[in-house]
């Protein structure tokens, strides 16, 4: 892109780079321009949640900075528990600069009056964890942090870590199972009754009952901040769409001839950052569907003209998603497509909602016991399965099933001419080795009550 937002220049090396680069200036404008002055620039620049969702930021953080103290304590929460399949900008972000990730994460606590702040990451992260404690060693030693504790969570590599209300579970020290109510309702450490999957805090303490607000937001979010308050929200939307401004950054993996991740501006047409980031696809090959990991209906391989916006992936029955896009070939069956999908969300889904515990279960069945077409009795079970496995649903996972299979249930149904199967593997990504990325492989032994089968032995 013209001008980089989160990846410009070389890797960060230090706070003394990173502050020659402009950095921590944006803190010190926080003490003049206040919270509303903070949120205000926000919602003029019209930055939206990089996790996925794409939420308004200032509007969140404005439901969370609004309220007096009988709401109790606030929190603010940088949730880097990547694990949707396709993706991985979160941890090359961190890699290459920590610095605004923990400015961002400083600029959010003062301005919804958070004393702490927490930065929460899978374990198996080594490389990204070890940049954000050196960050906020750094910053801290430098007096940057004052008023606001910064806190590291290394959590677990089950995808639900990443789920907002599981996040907060990991951090108060429980499995990843998601909660009742989001975190703007129902946060950290509260002594209220809890409504996750344990008992929660004692009620004997001395602290003042209350629902805690806790902020949480997606670490290239909250990268993003520092510039806009330092730069402005004019200079932010000088990027992108009217409706979807600035840059995101996109992971490109799959049947392109090559893997990466890079910085778009918003509205950039797919097939361009397909070209740039993958180079294009192999010879006598073309593009049959793209993943926007799985929380969004396919994208066909007619429609990778699309921008890059959010307003644009909507019109055509979509989602921008995280901006991980897994690119599969015209060798790809809708079928073997859909069950390896459908496979990974019932290996993932935490048994606490059976319509989609066991829903997620029978249909990845009905989708992997035949290497002919589905026959219209499989169809049809498949559909009411696809109906009801949202029922009474904590959180997105079942929703995920419902979208992505149901968006390739035509090309089942017109007798799209079945290839035969590839050995499909929808996982996440656990490295960037060369210029292609390495798939967490133990996702074919991951069992539905997470834990793992024994590999079988070569011969």
């Amino acid at each position: 892109m013209r001008d980089g937002i989160l990846l410009e220049g070389p890797q960060v090396s230090s706070l003394d780079d990173y502050l020659s680069r402009g950095g921590g200036e944006a803190i010190r404008e926080v003490a003049t321009s206040g919270t509303d002055g903070v949120i205000g620039q926000l919602e003029a620049s019209g930055l939206r949640g990089r996790g996925g969702a794409g939420f308004p930021t200032g509007t969140k953080w404005r439901s969370i900075a609004s309220g007096g103290p009988e709401l109790g304590d606030r929190y603010v929460v940088a949730n880097g528990a990547e694990g949707e399949p396709g993706t991985f900008k979160d941890r090359y972000l961190l890699r290459h600069n920590p610095y605004a990730l923990v400015e961002g994460l400083l600029i959010a606590a003062h301005t919804v009056g958070a004393r702490r702040a927490i930065v929460a990451l899978k374990a198996s992260f080594e490389i990204e964890s070890a940049r954000v404690a050196a960050a906020a060693r750094e910053m801290n030693d430098a007096g940057l942090t004052e008023g606001v504790q910064i806190e590291l969570v290394l959590g677990p590599d089950e995808y639900l870590f990443g789920e907002e209300k599981a996040l907060l579970e990991v951090i108060e020290g429980e499995d990843p199972l998601p909660r009742l109510l989001p975190p703007y309702i129902y946060g950290l450490f509260t002594t209220s009754p809890q409504l996750g999957w344990s008992a929660g805090s004692r009620l004997d303490t001395d602290r003042a009952a209350g629902s805690n607000p806790t902020l949480v937001n997606n670490v290239e979010t909250l990268s993003t901040v520092p510039s806009i308050i330092r730069r402005g929200a004019d200079w932010f939307r000088s990027f992108g769409t009217p409706e979807s401004p600035g840059s995101i950054l996109c992971t490109i993996s799959g049947d392109t001839n090559r893997h990466g991740v890079g910085e778009f501006e918003m509205g950039t047409p797919l097939y361009e950052v397909i070209e740039q980031l993958g180079h294009g696809m192999p010879e006598g090959r073309a593009v049959r569907y793209v993943l926007s990991g799985v929380s969004n209906p396919v994208i066909h391989g007619d429609h990778i003209d699309i921008p890059l916006s959010y307003e644009a992936m909507e019109a055509i029955g979509t989602g921008l998603g995280t901006g991980g896009f897994i690119v599969f070939d015209d060798r790809t069956d809708p079928v073997e497509l859909a069950g390896a999908v459908s496979r990974f969300l019932s290996v993932e889904s935490c048994g606490q909602c059976p319509a989609c515990k066991l829903g997620t279960v029978r249909i990845t069945e009905l989708l992997s016991t035949s290497d002919t077409a589905i026959d219209p009795s499989s169809l049809a079970e498949l559909s009411a399965r696809l109906a009801n496995v949202t029922d009474s649903a904590r959180c997105f996972l079942p929703s995920q099933e419902q979208r992505v299979v149901a968006s390739l249930m035509a090309d089942m149904r017109t007798g799209l001419a079945r290839n035969p199967p590839r050995g499909l593997l929808i996982t996440k990504l656990t490295d960037l080795i060369g210029d292609r990325f390495e798939l967490d492989e133990r996702q074919k032994l991951k069992r539905p009550d997470w834990t793992y089968a024994e590999p079988e032995q070569s011969a």
